[in-house]
């Protein structure tokens, strides 16, 4: 990451609770001992009694304590409190079909919820609980289970309203995937959410967050490369990734070594190509990565090519930031760019 700028800088967006900083930048406030993020809620301190640091170790290791209020040593999404209860409630309940009627039970505000969750992961709480109850379909589609079975296992009420659900996941309605096919489709849970898996026996076609909103678009692209022939089911490389996946969050593998195939145009081939020489705990500009592969003047096409993968975490298309650090740009939400950043600074 970037060095940090002048203090007056970090206050002017300290006392902004610019989420700008968010990842990038701690304050330590010297009267009280504790490190808190920018965006805390919590009363702004003088200037003077501050000290800027740019990783929670660092500011530790000067002899400061997290704050109790912004959780400054997770993720953003860790510091709100609503966030954090409704995610472990959908934990404990992921099949159950979560209304408006049960926050307003919880004695949270519909609105107030929506707004939290679009703000940390760019959809609603709701949509996220009816992934979840996907995510058990897919499952039950998967090990062969009839399609009135796996209906009921996502906890869907109708047919039209599981194959709606289903059809805006993965671009056609659920029974042609259980045709004959070569790619075959399943889920893989990370500690950052389940994620969308299609191989075959050779290679990794596509890895992307459950909840992204252009995966159904990326899905389709897909479907229409190889001609149709994408279903559900797992393969050995399933397994391979989902293996080197826990060990890379577990801080053992730096290097997702996985066979992939990429599907693209030669020009964001070469992009693709270039991110996976980026090491983990380190970050390039796309000017940067424009210059890497012998193209300066191709910043915004790389911006582009960058955003087209459809190969998550293998091809880190999320060690890219802003020119100035800011972590910009990734469509997998900028809280998970947030906290794969912070992990891979662990293999640095």
């Amino acid at each position: 990451m970037l060095d940090l700028p002048d203090d007056d800088i970090l206050y002017a967006a300290l006392l902004a609770r610019d989420p700008a900083w968010e990842g990038r930048a701690l304050v330590g406030v010297t009267t009280t001992g504790i490190f808190c993020r920018l965006t805390c809620p919590a009363r702004k301190p003088l200037a003077r009694n501050c000290r800027w640091f740019a990783s929670a170790d660092a500011a530790r290791a000067a002899g400061f304590r997290p704050c109790r209020r912004c959780h400054p040593l997770g993720a953003t999404a860790d510091g709100d409190p609503l966030v954090r209860d409704l995610l472990a409630r959908l934990d404990e309940r992921p099949d159950h079909r979560w209304s408006e009627s049960d926050l307003l039970a919880l004695g949270h505000d519909p609105s107030t919820v929506r707004r939290a969750f679009q703000r940390h992961f760019g959809q609603s709480f709701l949509d996220m609980a009816r992934a979840a109850r996907l995510r058990g379909a897919v499952a039950s589609l998967t090990k062969g289970s009839p399609m009135i079975e796996a209906q009921l296992d996502a906890g869907f009420d109708s047919a039209s309203g599981f194959r709606g659900a289903f059809a805006r996941l993965f671009g056609h309605p659920p029974h042609r995937m259980r045709q004959g096919s070569d790619l075959r489709a399943d889920w893989i849970d990370t500690p950052l959410g389940g994620m969308i898996a299609i191989a075959d026996d050779q290679a990794l076609h596509l890895l992307e967050f459950i909840d992204r909103k252009a995966l159904p678009d990326g899905l389709r692209r897909l479907s229409a490369h190889v001609g149709g022939r994408v279903g559900l089911g797992r393969t050995p490389v399933h397994d391979l990734t989902e293996t080197r996946l826990a060990a890379y969050f577990a801080g053992n593998a730096p290097l997702l070594q996985v066979p992939v195939r990429l599907h693209g145009t030669p020009f964001q081939h070469q992009v693709w190509q270039a991110l996976q020489t980026i090491p983990a705990g380190q970050t390039r500009s796309y000017a940067q990565l424009a210059h890497a592969i012998g193209r300066p003047a191709a910043t915004r096409a790389v911006a582009r090519a960058n955003a087209t993968n459809r190969i998550a975490l293998v091809v880190p298309c999320h060690r890219v930031i802003g020119a100035d650090g800011t972590l910009t740009g990734y469509a997998g939400g900028l809280w998970r760019k947030e906290r794969l950043i912070a992990i891979e600074r662990g293999y640095a």
